[in-house]
């Protein structure tokens, strides 16, 4: 029944319903782990303690490695599952789904392990001072705890729109992240608990939002299955589901050992920078949350025309979806440049840090208004089966373009330099994605030509 719900959904609606109906609901989503994002910090903020704002702005990166992974699964499972229900191939969907879960489980035991028997080392990889080492510590040490559960919510808020149940995969997210948000105040300032309340609060949201996905599939209604008897990594199902994924995940991952080599660098420009830089972040991540999950929400629409072969609906989707996109991201960049100031008061009080924060928020707003197309694209590659385009992009943005960017920008300009990296960064990686996609699409135009001359050969 729900293959033929996504089949009606992918292959036959209207476009803008399609794109609409499962684009928004992921966009949702996606809102609610920036909601998530912010809260922390937000309620941190309220103790006017600037050095637990930086803490946590030096903690966070470490922790979004756990969500970067649970990515990989996520999207290498989405886009193999799409294809293979476009395909009708309804039962390697399964050991596919499948094999994410228990990959999730185990991936994430390893990490939490390995995160809290390392996190000396760790701490001083992101530059905790004197001053911020215990604070930073002490929300490391509980956050990692919740790893497997991470790595669950966030692979299967991707798979379950594969069914095309884009609600009911916003809902895992949205009943943890919304929990987390309402402890937050609670533990932070009720209990007086501080960094360590943010960070419980923290992993009761990660534990409830992976219990929901969890009891879906257990409720028996889903065509997939997480059960252990389907768990294979046989016949290309953990290399296709890792081929996908992994440039994905290393996108991600690159993007937190970036924010660590930023804060290692800021560190002689003090623990206020630093707070700032963590609060910068996070305005611009409001523009690149939602056109995330714009180009999540539209990858197994893509994935499915891909695997049925509508090529000519393929190409009015992603038409759609870029308008709508630029659109989106434009008006969000637009926002958010006016209200720059408003929303670092929220944050923090610092005078220094206040400013610090302003400045670097408008420099990283230069290109955000490119998210939309940028993400659209990349999923774009993703849902094509285009592993080595997809590795070329997300290893470009936040590796071979943006690393070397920092530390030659920090040279020539200063600590503007750190920040302007960032744009760089952007404009350079949405040149390779067209490039790429662009490339790809050529080659499957003439695979489906080469294929159409075949058929029309055999009947002739």
């Amino acid at each position: 029944m729900e293959n033929k719900k996504s089949m009606e959904l992918f292959g036959n609606a209207p476009v803008s319903q399609a794109v609409l109906k499962n684009a928004l609901p992921a966009i949702a989503a996606m809102l609610m782990v920036l909601v998530y994002n912010l809260a922390d910090t937000f309620f941190i903020g309220q103790t006017h303690d600037a050095l637990q704002v930086a803490a946590v702005s030096l903690a966070t990166p470490v922790f979004l490695i756990f969500m970067a992974v649970g990515t990989m699964f996520g999207v290498g499972g989405t886009s193999v599952i799409s294809r293979a229900i476009g395909e009708g191939r309804t039962e390697y969907a399964k050991k596919v789904c499948s094999f994410c879960m228990w990959g999730c489980v185990i991936v994430g035991v390893v990490m939490s392990a390995c995160m809290l028997i390392c996190i000396d080392p760790i701490l001083s990889l992101v530059g905790a001072s004197a001053d911020t080492w215990n604070l930073a510590k002490t929300y490391l040490m509980i956050v990692v705890c919740s790893g497997p559960f991470v790595l669950i919510s966030n692979c299967y808020s991707n798979v379950v729109r594969t069914e095309g149940e884009s609600t009911k995969a916003m809902m895992g997210t949205l009943i943890g992240n919304l929990l987390n948000v309402v402890l937050d105040p609670i533990l932070i300032l009720g209990f007086g608990w501080n960094i360590a309340g943010a960070a419980i609060a923290t992993v009761i949201g990660n534990v409830v939002g992976a219990g929901y996905y969890i009891v879906y599939f257990l409720r028996g209604k889903s065509s997939l299955s997480i059960s252990l008897k389907d768990f294979t990594v046989k016949n290309k199902v953990a290399s296709a589901v890792l081929a996908i994924g992994l440039p994905s995940a290393l996108g991600s991952i690159l993007m937190s050992v970036s924010q660590i080599i930023i804060n290692s660098q800021m560190v002689e420009y003090g623990d206020m920078a630093i707070a700032a830089m963590g609060v910068a972040m996070k305005i611009v991540v409001i523009t690149g949350m939602v056109c995330m999950g714009l180009g999540q929400g539209i990858q197994p629409i893509l994935g499915y025309c891909v695997g049925a072969k509508l090529w000519d609906r393929f190409r009015k989707v992603l038409k759609f979806s870029l308008v709508f996109a630029f659109s989106l991201s434009v008006v969000l960049t637009g926002i958010c440049y006016l209200f720059t100031n408003q929303i670092v008061s929220a944050f923090l009080t610092d005078p220094t840090a206040f400013g610090y924060a302003v400045q670097f928020a408008r420099i990283l707003l230069t290109t955000s208004f490119l998210f939309g197309v940028f993400y659209v694209l990349t999923n774009a590659l993703q849902a094509m089966g285009a592993a080595t385009a997809a590795l070329v992009v997300n290893v470009s943005r936040q590796g071979v373009i943006f690393i070397p960017a920092l530390f030659i920008l920090k040279a020539v300009m200063g600590m503007t330099g750190l920040i302007w990296a960032q744009p760089v960064a952007d404009v350079v990686s949405l040149v390779i994605v067209y490039i790429l996609y662009v490339n790809v699409s050529k080659k499957l135009e003439v695979q489906e030509t080469a294929t159409t001359l075949e058929e029309e050969d055999c009947y002739a």
